[in-house]
């Protein structure tokens, strides 16, 4: 039912492989088994978790630029929009980034078998690691303002209607409306050296 539903959400927007429908398979599946444990995420109707989780996470690495790359998911949680991301693009080298001990420890579990996912259990204000892009979404901008210009070089957001103003060091490309929902939206900086400041 899960690769259905994914395959039918993303129907005229972007292919699923078979290998990668199932690694999404089976990290939706270990993600139901451990929220009963731990609270990973509120969303849990099927078609709402493919939609906001999957194909959301999806879309976003259908429009980071083509090449190998490094990419920090900020306050990965269970995973998305990380690991998604990892699946749909192999050739990037993704980092979870997440504090939480319990919700690491559940993002060990759900990379294993994806050698270009790692994860640090840390807080990102305490890393000095540099990416090419930091990604993330159901966060606070407040929360992330600090980290994102000393990460990475260049973020995307996926967000609800909220601009992400107030991040210093950024400009904004035109955001895209995503494809599920009113209020749903990725937005990607500039890269610095065409910012106007």
């Amino acid at each position: 039912m899960f690769v259905e539903l994914l395959r039918a959400r993303l129907a005229g927007i972007c292919e699923v492989s078979d290998e990668q429908a199932e690694k999404l398979r089976a990290h939706y599946e270990l993600l139901c088994r451990w929220n009963k444990v731990i609270n990973l995420t509120a969303v849990r109707r099927l078609e709402e978790a493919v939609e906001r989780h999957y194909c959301e996470s999806i879309f976003l690495a259908r429009y980071l630029p083509e090449g190998r790359f490094t990419v920090a998911d900020a306050g990965s949680g269970a995973g998305f929009p990380g690991i998604p991301v990892a699946v749909q693009r192999p050739e990037l080298g993704v980092t979870l980034i997440e504090s939480h001990q319990r919700k690491a420890a559940f993002l060990r579990e759900a990379s294993r078998g994806l050698g270009n996912v790692r994860v640090l259990a840390r807080r990102a204000e305490d890393l000095a690691d540099q990416f090419d892009w930091v990604i993330s979404r159901a966060v606070t901008f407040a929360d992330i303002a600090v980290v994102l210009k000393r990460l990475g070089r260049r973020v995307a957001l996926l967000t609800g209607a909220v601009e992400p103003s107030g991040l210093p060091g950024f400009e904004w490309e035109e955001p895209v409306r995503l494809p599920w929902g009113e209020q749903r939206w990725l937005w990607m900086s500039v890269p610095r050296e065409t910012q106007t400041s």
